[in-house]
């Protein structure tokens, strides 16, 4: 079947679900209906595959390591973003 701008392709959510798969951010639910969507659907099983492939030669290929002192800069930022929103009372 081809889908047109008129015609909601079911394969859109479930594509746009295979990051989160990846991620490992699916709920089970959700999880098991991606699951079983892949096995029958070639088109987003090819897709899923090509993902996969495409982050695994990211993380090989890909070997900056961020600066040590970020992630207390990003906690420090995150202190900062806290407080101005809501100031201790005094």
């Amino acid at each position: 079947m081809t889908w047109d701008d008129t015609t909601e392709n079911p394969c859109n959510q479930k594509l746009g679900s295979i990051y989160e798969y990846l991620d490992g951010a699916l709920s089970c639910e959700d999880l098991k209906e991606l699951n079983e969507h892949l096995a029958s659907c070639d088109h987003c099983a090819r897709e899923y595959d090509l993902e996969k492939v495409i982050r695994g030669l990211m993380k090989r290929c890909c070997c900056e390591t961020a600066p040590q002192d970020l992630k207390a800069k990003i906690r420090q930022r995150i202190d900062e973003i806290k407080n101005a929103e809501h100031p201790a009372a005094s």
